[in-house]
């Protein structure tokens, strides 16, 4: 897989003179078509063995390149606050926006590769790493982005070589670790599993350029000729009129059930046992939250629901019950600017909560297969690979020790049209309903159709639906704390055994 990097690529010095400033002219002018069209960002991982040129090639990108249109990151060891979440938090928050380069000197390869090699994780690990990072790729490119990933290799004679000639000139000392020197001694291990990853990962959208690192002129000539191709050959496609993808319709239940068709509506609570369950599992949730075992427990609780069906109702008796230091109410609604420039889920990425802390999205990421279907604001095929985005963005919350908790409240239409007359009446509650509303409740068949797709598909074992009957809003506010309540439960006794 190396043989082809090993080979003594050079660039004589003449031929580098001459022909980089047409190259850096030309990524400019790239770099400004891009940035003017801003349909696509530009995500660049700079990936390889140590002392191959990654710091150098990264620098010398920010060096040739026009640095208001570019974001570097060099991803070192994660802070105690990027381990408080999923490992791929530090790089969802730092995707460049559409019309943007973002350049990864690391990435998410980078910790895996190690873990491996040090032996602190094994081989099925490192696959499922690796298949992580393949869905991770695979959804920017779905989204638009042109992923490259360039891998400088270096032989095990010339990286050698290249470290002393380094820690030999004191200009350069300082770029040589005793760090570099471990990871020399363990080359044939680093190799081994740099091979597998390469193989693994290397994608029809997102293909590794390997690159001889020894030579810079050549090393860097390559990574600036291949960025350029790249960027100038998607610019021309993105120019051009799109087709829509087409995807198969999602296919009908196989028992042709209409699940919200099963649920109880009519069931109550009178008002005297609501009050005394409110003040049970409120004190419940205030003391769950406030133990000690908690700070160890992460809390998203994600409400969707029919219009007027009581979400914000029951967000504000759970709210009521917390310590306002240690929760934080995400209100959705249509994406801002900034939002529609990032991948569909940037904008819940980045509102992932601590470690000891609540976060309560009201409407969240399933608006995409919701409202965006129905009212066709995105096309089939986004819409259609929402579901399995979303269920693998759901496990690797559930795999980082989060609990994610799932909320639909459902009411009957009749109800709705009573609860929608009725705020139109109460001077305090008009604002509350809109001529949005009253639209959407012209397509309640397409909604529920909606509904039951996106349940049927994305109710897994690690991440369920809550369906909650809410004709009778008591009813629906006990039901969501006493889940509340038993999930976070079920997840300190989990804890408090490991």
């Amino acid at each position: 897989m190396f043989e082809s990097a090993e080979l003594g690529h050079k660039i004589d010095k003449a031929t580098y003179d001459a022909e980089v400033p047409k190259l850096r002219e030309a990524l400019l002018e790239a770099q400004l078509d891009l940035a003017k069209l801003a349909k696509f960002p530009v995500i660049i991982l700079i990936g390889g063995v140590d002392g191959a040129g990654r710091g150098e090639t990264v620098n010398l990108l920010n060096e040739w390149m026009d640095p208001r249109f570019v974001q570097t990151h060099g991803m070192g060891e994660p802070s105690d606050e990027e381990l408080d979440r999923p490992m791929m938090w530090r790089f969802w928050r730092a995707l460049p926006p559409k019309g943007r380069v973002g350049v990864f000197l690391g990435s998410w390869y980078t910790w895996p590769i190690l873990n491996r090699v040090m032996g602190i994780t094994k081989t099925a690990d490192l696959d499922q790493s690796l298949e992580r990072a393949k869905r991770l790729e695979k959804m920017l490119t779905d989204e638009g982005a042109l992923v490259l990933k360039f891998w400088m290799h270096l032989s095990k004679d010339k990286q050698e070589k290249r470290l002393k000639d380094l820690e030999k000139d004191p200009k350069t000392r300082w770029r040589v670790t005793d760090r570099d020197w471990k990871h020399f001694k363990l080359y044939d291990k680093f190799r081994v599993v740099h091979e597998s990853v390469i193989r693994h990962t290397s994608t029809a959208e997102a293909p590794w350029i390997i690159v001889e690192g020894f030579d810079p002129r050549y090393r860097s000539m390559t990574v600036g000729k291949v960025i350029l191709d790249a960027i100038t050959k998607r610019l021309e496609e993105a120019s051009k009129k799109i087709t829509e993808v087409h995807a198969p319709p999602p296919l009908p239940s196989i028992d042709q059930l209409d699940v919200l068709k099963t649920l109880d509506l009519s069931q109550k609570i009178d008002k005297k046992k609501y009050q005394l369950d409110l003040e049970k599992y409120q004190g419940k949730l205030a003391l769950l939250t406030r133990d000690p075992k908690f700070k160890d427990i992460t809390v998203i609780a994600m409400f969707e629901g029919n219009d007027a069906a009581g979400k914000g109702g029951a967000i504000r008796r759970i709210t009521s019950a917390l310590d306002a230091r240690y929760y934080n109410v995400v209100p959705i609604a249509a994406p801002t600017e900034e939002e529609r420039a990032q991948p569909y889920l940037w904008r819940f990425w980045r509102h992932i909560p601590r470690r000891g802390r609540v976060t309560i999205f009201d409407r969240s990421w399933y608006g995409r297969v919701l409202v965006e279907r129905v009212e066709g604001f995105c096309s089939k095929a986004n819409w259609m690979r929402a579901y399995s985005e979303i269920n693998d963005f759901e496990a690797q919350l559930v795999r980082h020790n989060i609990i994610v908790v799932k909320f639909w409240l459902t009411i009957s239409k009749d109800e709705q049209l009573k609860r929608f007359k009725e705020r139109e009446k109460i001077g305090f509650k008009r604002f509350k309903i809109t001529e949005e509303d009253w639209r959407n409740r012209k397509k309640w068949e397409e909604y529920e159709h909606a509904v039951c797709d996106m349940v049927d598909r994305t109710s897994t074992e690690i991440s369920p639906w809550t369906l909650v009957e809410a004709n009778d809003k008591n009813f629906a506010r006990i039901k969501i704390l006493k889940t509340l309540c038993r999930q976070i439960e079920a997840a300190m006794k989990k804890t408090s055994t490991k």
